[in-house]
């Protein structure tokens, strides 16, 4: 089992960039394939990012490809979102989730964060 707890969220204008974090606790950090997800007000949950267990493949929603990237790193437990020129589109909070398998659907993470609010402002 993991718990993750994210962080980094916060206001920022449109061009802008933040970077956010989620530190997990447990033994098998490793073991676990990991994304962020957002979800934005009415609406559902959607995929923003993953990254395989070595951290080696990675995956990202056409809406974010090429201006945020995600990492991960087994020793510190972390796995990281850097999003660079951000739009107010990107306006969500941001959720962190882990599986043993690999996914793009929320329903296929087993563990989630609480979340942090990511606002952008035009």
């Amino acid at each position: 089992q993991v718990q993750l707890v994210e962080s980094g969220g916060g206001l920022v204008q449109a061009g802008g960039s933040l970077r956010l974090s989620c530190a997990a606790s447990g033994r098998t950090f490793s073991s676990y394939v990991l994304g962020w997800f957002r979800q934005a007000p009415g609406k559902e949950r959607e995929f923003v990012a993953r990254v395989s267990w070595s951290g080696g493949i990675t995956r990202y929603a056409d809406s974010v490809r090429g201006r945020f990237t995600i990492s991960r790193d087994n020793a510190k437990k972390t796995v990281y979102l850097q999003m660079n020129s951000l739009k107010p589109e990107d306006t969500a909070v941001y959720y962190c989730a882990a599986d043993e398998n690999l996914g793009v659907v929320a329903a296929e993470y087993h563990y989630w964060g609480q979340g942090t609010q990511v606002t952008v402002s035009s």
